[in-house]
């Protein structure tokens, strides 16, 4: 047995111990077995073994008889009690062991246990017990783990820990496990009552240094109670919604609404850019639909509500919500004004009087004594010998037209949908392009190819024919568009056989058979497509076209396979 009970184990248990705390461990040394660790020459602080060494590998055995360089060294720590170690009271002792290197060897078999350590002399250091009445010596010396007051054994760096109170050891503690949440708010600990500790019994969740022991009871009833909680919040909530919701009927109450799909007939007209609450106004300020809400709640409950779109409309007096959107949305309420690509103005003047329901030649008299206040532009020809100056800009589309229109206004939106079209395309500069004399002529070309073309694939070509024929070069016709439908419009008509001597007789400005060149003015109001293939032609060199059947169209390039197919064609119609 060493000094303050030290055996040959490799841990000092005594807080006195030079030894006890950190000096001197981890460094993996150990004193030889059954040596004491303080025979001879001990210095008041380890030295390092590794200190003098001057070659790197195994380090020098610190037991060995070597004059210790620092043996008679004053230890620098010895006068300075005021920084909280304390005071060594072997430190002026003459070194009568050999250096002890710190080490502290894990693998050392622990020490006997105090009973059965043999007798050893008694130590030097007898007079000088470290705490209160202890005595000097190993068969006197006093137990100091025999009270409460004692302090556990210490342990090395890096295996120290706290030890568990005895009624909190948990022999199912795994260290290397990651600690759980363990305060209450997450756990569902109870907090502990008045005067009693939340370690005690089995439960001691809400304790930070103990592992947790999974789901226990208090934490399920914690788990109900927020159920509980939840479903009283949820309740509450639909609660205050439903009374909410009763009170705000009792107050407000539904939109008001009609039932049914109603009776009579009624004529509204939907501007442009309407929108659903204005749509809604205009309706109920017509005895369509009682509220706007109620036609507002239905439009948004169709899925096809959004796409009512401007126009005018036939519906009832007294529908309910649902109804005039379904009237709405459905073609049979439309009550627009439509006009077809390529017609003539003179069939659209007799359609607007039969749909503002006045007298025949009403608005045909109104288009001629008024043109040059419907907006035409700047570049529209006024020659006298125009058929009608406002052939070409009466724009195919659909117009609301509600009753007690005027004509006029009737004329000047479609005056206006055409130049709003026109602008969109550069007719300036394909008048530039096939040598015509600014847009009214492109507009007049345009005409021409959607009188003579029968489909979409033709107005190219159709266009191509045109601009061939009006080159100066060309020797085949001299010029001469030859249309059979200028002179069909000049003389009010639509024929196909016509004879030789009246259309090479006949000397009207419109009759492209008697004069070179275009038509004074357009000959029809020529939809976008037309538009477009005047803008672009095909370059394949069509000079000619005839129609045997008045459903197909057959281009050819020189003059000799073009008689061979107008004779062909005289054969079929008996002409001559």
């Amino acid at each position: 047995m060493t000094e303050y009970g030290r055996g040959p184990g490799s841990e000092p248990w005594h807080p006195e111990d030079p030894l006890y705390g950190d000096q001197g461990w981890g460094s993996g040394q150990q004193a030889a077995h059954g040596q004491g660790q303080y025979d001879s020459q001990q210095q008041p602080y380890a030295q390092d073994p590794y200190a003098q060494q001057p070659q790197q590998g195994y380090p020098q055995d610190p037991y060995t008889q070597q004059q210790d360089p620092y043996a008679h060294q004053q230890d620098p720590y010895a006068q300075q009690p005021q920084q909280g170690y304390p005071q060594d009271p072997y430190a002026q002792q003459p070194p009568q062991q050999p250096q002890y290197n710190g080490g502290w060897d894990t693998g050392q078999q622990p020490a006997m246990p105090y009973e059965q350590q043999p007798q050893q002399p008694q130590s030097p250091y007898e007079p000088q017990p470290p705490y209160g009445n202890g005595q000097g010596g190993y068969g006197e010396q006093v137990d100091y783990y025999g009270t409460a007051e004692a302090y556990p054994p210490p342990q090395p760096p890096g295996r120290r820990e706290q030890a568990p109170e005895p009624q909190r050891q948990n022999p199912d503690w795994d260290p290397d496990v990651p600690q759980e949440e363990t305060h209450p708010f997450f756990t569902g600990a109870d907090e502990p009552a008045a005067g009693r500790d939340s370690r005690d019994g089995d439960d001691y969740d809400d304790d930070p240094r103990e592992p947790r022991r999974g789901k226990g009871k208090k934490k399920s009833r914690s788990g109900c109670a927020c159920l509980v909680v939840s479903l009283v919040l949820v309740g509450g909530l639909g609660g205050v919604g439903y009374f909410g919701y009763s009170y705000y009927k009792s107050q407000f109450g539904e939109a008001p609404d009609y039932a049914g799909s109603g009776s009579g007939t009624v004529e509204v007209e939907i501007p442009e850019g309407a929108l659903g609450n204005e749509i809604a106004n205009i309706l109920k300020k017509a005895g369509v639909v009682k509220s706007a809400d109620a036609f507002i709640s239905s439009q948004n409950g169709n899925p096809k509500g959004k796409s009512i779109q401007a126009g005018v409309y036939l519906l009832k007096k007294e529908m309910s919500g649902d109804s005039a959107v379904e009237l709405m949305l459905s073609p049979k309420s439309k009550n627009a004004l439509v006009i077809p690509e390529g017609w003539r103005n003179a069939a659209i003047y007799e359609l607007i009087d039969t749909k503002l329901k006045i007298k025949a030649g009403t608005t045909a008299s109104v288009a001629k004594t008024k043109a040059g206040s419907l907006g035409l532009p700047d570049w529209a020809d006024d020659d006298p010998v125009l058929k009608d100056p406002l052939e070409g800009f009466l724009y195919p589309a659909a117009y609301p037209v509600s009753q007690g229109a005027k004509p006029e206004a009737v004329l000047k939106k479609m005056v206006d949908r055409a130049n709003a079209e026109y602008k969109k395309l550069d007719l300036e500069a394909a008048a530039q392009k096939y040598n015509l004399d600014g847009p009214w002529q492109v507009l007049t070309v345009a005409s021409l190819v959607q009188a003579e073309g029968l489909t979409h694939d033709d107005f190219r070509k159709m266009a191509e024919v045109v601009y061939n024929r009006l080159k100066p070069e060309n020797t085949v016709t001299n010029r001469k568009l030859q249309f059979d439908s200028a002179f069909n419009y000049l003389k009010k008509q639509s024929k196909i056989k016509i004879g030789s001597n009246e259309i090479l007789s006949n000397d009207d400005p419109y009759n492209t058979y008697y004069h070179a060149g275009l038509t004074p003015g357009p000959i029809s109001n020529p939809g976008e497509e037309a538009i477009r293939a005047t803008l672009n032609p095909t370059g394949d060199g069509w000079m000619f076209f005839i129609s045997l059947d008045g459903k197909k169209t057959d281009f050819t390039k020189t003059a000799a396979e073009h008689e061979k197919l107008n004779e062909k064609f005289k054969e079929q119609h008996g002409l001559d």
